[in-house]
Formats: structure tokens, sequence, C-alpha cells
């Protein structure tokens, strides 16, 4: 039954193809969240190896992290930390610049979004080069976070990301892969 769940999520993934550029496929989760039941499976499965765990946080990362990360919270009774782009939040943040393809961008945190020794969840859609996770990884750590695992609705395992968190000693859990760009 699990790989008939999985199957049917990947079905709700709109691919999306030459799109931000010629030869890129963009995954686009949109269709996904629109529909109730195949949401509500990807958040259950999402929150299911962390139930009755100890979790004090998940740390959503603009903007689709913040859908998933708010409902994922909920289910599992803590509270939520957005990490978003540079210049977004209102009270004093640190901040961690990151590469991009053609240039860098920052992300940033609240400095005491968390505390010490908090168990944090990441959460995002998808992770790619695992540029903006790493970064935030790298911002929870600096504020004091535990970081548990990092969760995704997709994984393009061709590009490497997952695996750049992996060496960072993070565990990595996507619901399902695409293969290519």
């Amino acid at each position: 039954m699990e790989a008939r769940r999985h199957v049917a999520l990947k079905d709700s993934i709109r691919s999306i193809p030459d799109y931000p550029k010629p030869g890129i496929i963009f995954r686009d989760i949109t269709t996904l969240l629109s529909d109730p039941r195949a949401f509500r499976r990807a958040v259950d499965a999402l929150v299911h190896p962390y139930a009755g765990g100890r979790i004090d946080q998940v740390a959503g990362i603009e903007a689709r992290g913040f859908i998933l990360g708010g409902a994922i919270a909920h289910q599992l009774s803590c509270g939520f930390v957005p990490i978003r782009k540079k210049g977004k939040l209102p009270h004093k943040t640190v901040s961690m610049a990151y590469a991009l393809e053609y240039g860098t961008d920052e992300i940033e945190i609240h400095v005491d979004a968390v505390k010490p020794g908090d168990k944090v969840l990441l959460v995002d859609d998808l992770i790619a080069t695992g540029g903006t996770a790493t970064a935030a990884v790298n911002l929870l750590r600096q504020i004091g976070a535990e970081i548990v695992a990092a969760c995704f609705v997709i994984d393009l395992p061709d590009i490497g990301g997952a695996q750049r968190l992996r060496d960072m000693g993070v565990e990595v859990r996507a619901l399902m892969q695409f293969e290519g760009h």
C-alpha cells in the first residue's frame, strides 16, 4: 500500500518543461496542495516518522516550506519557525548567503527562533542543488538548533542536494524522486 500511496502522490505533481529556462523541468507542487487527499497524504507521510518523538520546532523554508511546515508543526504539536529571504523578518536576525547558478542569495532567521538544543525538523517542497537547505541547516545550527532531519516532498537526486545534506550529517527524507533537472 505504501508504494501505491507514493505513486498517487507523484501523479499529483505537475511537470512544466522548459521553466524557468530551456532544459529544466519544473516540478510544481501547487497541484498536490490543491488536492485535499494528496495534501493530507503528503503531510501525513512527512509527519509519520516523527510522530510521538520530540520535535521542538519545524523550520520551513520560504515559501512552499511554510505551507508544508505549518501543517507538519500542527500535526506534531510543536512550533513553527520561518526561514525567509533577507529583509523579510521584523526582529533581529542572522543571515547566511548561498550560491545560486548565477550569483548568490541570502536567507535569514530570527536570532531567538529556537532555544539552544531545540530539536528541529527542516521542511521544504523540493531539494535540488541543496544551496538553500544547506544554508538553512547552517543558520539553524548557528543559533543552537539540533537538526533532526530535512524533509522534502521531492528529491532531484541527479543534482546532488540531498547528498550535500547527508555529508553535513543531516538525515534526509523525501516522499518521491524525479530523475534529471
